[in-house]
């Protein structure tokens, strides 16, 4: 736990009594501070005070002796309207903050030359954050990983010298980091996303944009520029006069690091020298990761760590669970999970990564559907369509691939197996990349893709890949 000590002899309001919340009170309590918690949920509440903490409902107490409020990132801090405690804090003229920026200002204080590493990205950033601490590891650091990804922030070891902190972070977490200032700071891509907590997408890449350009004086910004948005913030960060990494998958650059024939490559003043080889890993296949390879290779080598570590690092990386995990491998037939694509976008990243497929799809159905799919369908041998959007999607794969209506995953699995094993097709791959939510039948998607795993794992013949 990182006791957080800039509040100590003052009276703190916690709003949201998750994971993060929860962690942020036991760290303002040991750093010093009374906490006051609050949330709209009884059982958080219960289990709130059952730890020790002072509750209440914040709509009936004064905020005048309040220092500060630790909002949840999931509260609205600006739109569709600010959450209500926002407007109580903004009336009591305090400051709303999250958990991310109590770590930034103790870091601050005890350690500001620790290295931190900020990653954000409307795609890709959790393989990005775990590839980067599995780096980090695997050259001999002392790396702790957390924030929207696994473990709260608060939660982590404290920042000391040589420690690193690799935190992923979503934009609402950005939002309540006024003084977020990593040594490192990554922004892969930025597409349309959370319009409806941003209001229009060019508030959301700012609030992005935030996080590379609060970088330290000496620290690296990493910018994917596939995309317009992050490559305008790649040049407003740079004429500020910090170092900025820009990073392609697309187009060689004559300055930067950029991925061509699964080599990630560097340019600088003129030179160009092979940074490593991402080609037959597994677990980095297809162009998104290949995206997030090289924004992970550049943070390690801005660390200081050397291209020999660096390329056993990326060898190594086991994957991210549900995220085109390799779960296992029958003779000719390769199981992938990728619960993790809940809507068409994510789906075409692992559509476009293999050859011949037989997809498992479906689950609550995302506006849309599958028709922006289209150009994958040849790559699909057969699908085989699970949950509410069954029939929708098969009137889409009408006339464009094989499916059947396998209504549950047992079925699906089952029948996959069977038919990539009948093929006699030398890459055959049974890939759950679903397409939708999983609400209709599994609480969540980590819950859907253990659910594949457990059925693969149990038939004859699976082993693990290595």
């Amino acid at each position: 736990m990182i006791p957080v000590t800039s509040f100590a002899g003052k009276t703190v309001a916690v709003f949201g009594l998750g994971g993060s919340g929860l962690a942020s009170c036991h760290a303002l309590k040991a750093g010093g501070a009374e906490v006051i918690a609050g949330d709209d949920g009884a059982e958080r509440l219960a289990e709130a005070a059952q730890a020790g903490f002072v509750t209440a409902d914040l709509r009936k107490v004064s905020w005048a002796n309040f220092a500060a409020l630790v909002l949840t990132p999931g509260a609205p801090l600006t739109h569709p309207a600010p959450h209500w405690t926002v407007l109580a804090a903004r009336q009591a003229g305090i400051e709303v903050i999250g958990d991310i920026e109590l770590f930034c200002r103790e870091r601050r204080r005890y350690a500001p030359d620790a290295p931190f590493v900020a990653i954000t990205g409307t795609n890709g950033k959790s393989t990005t954050t775990a590839l980067t601490a599995h780096l980090m590891r695997a050259a001999g650091y002392d790396t702790q990983m957390g924030g929207n990804i696994g473990t709260a922030i608060l939660s982590l070891e404290p920042p000391r010298t040589g420690r690193v902190h690799v935190i992923e972070m979503s934009s609402y977490q950005i939002d309540l980091s006024p003084s977020l200032d990593p040594s490192v700071g990554i922004l892969i891509n930025v597409s349309e996303d959370h319009i409806d907590r941003h209001g229009t997408l060019e508030h959301y890449a700012a609030v992005k944009e935030r996080l590379v350009a609060g970088v330290q004086p000496q620290g690296t910004a990493i910018v994917g520029v596939d995309d317009g948005w992050s490559r305008n913030s790649a040049d407003r960060i740079e004429r500020t006069g910090k170092r900025v990494v820009r990073i392609s998958v697309k187009n060689p650059l004559p300055d930067g690091v950029y991925v061509e024939r699964e080599i990630i490559w560097r340019a600088s003043g003129g030179a160009l020298s092979e940074i490593a080889r991402i080609g037959g890993i597994g677990s980095l296949r297809g162009l998104h990761n290949a995206q997030n390879a090289a924004c992970a290779s550049a943070a390690a080598l801005a660390l200081g760590v050397s291209k020999e570590r660096l390329q056993e690092g990326l060898r190594s990386f086991p994957g991210l669970a549900h995220r085109m995990e390799q779960v296992g491998r029958r003779d000719n037939v390769l199981f992938v999970n990728d619960s993790k694509g809940t809507n068409a976008d994510a789906a075409s990243h692992a559509l476009s990564s293999f050859a011949d497929i037989f997809w498992i799809a479906g689950g609550k159905p995302k506006l849309g559907g599958i028709t922006g799919l289209t150009e994958y369908f040849p790559r699909v041998r057969k699908a085989y369509l699970i949950g509410e959007a069954a029939q929708e999607f098969a009137a889409t794969l009408e006339g464009n691939a094989a499916y059947e209506i396998s209504a549950t995953l047992d079925v699906a699995v089952a029948h996959a197996a069977h038919d990539a094993a009948a093929s006699g097709l030398s890459d055959a791959v049974v890939l759950l990349s679903p397409a939708c939510a999983s609400f209709d039948q599994y609480r969540n998607f980590e819950i859907r893709g253990a659910r594949f795993r457990d059925l693969v794992t149990a038939l004859p013949g699976v082993k693990p890949v290595v």
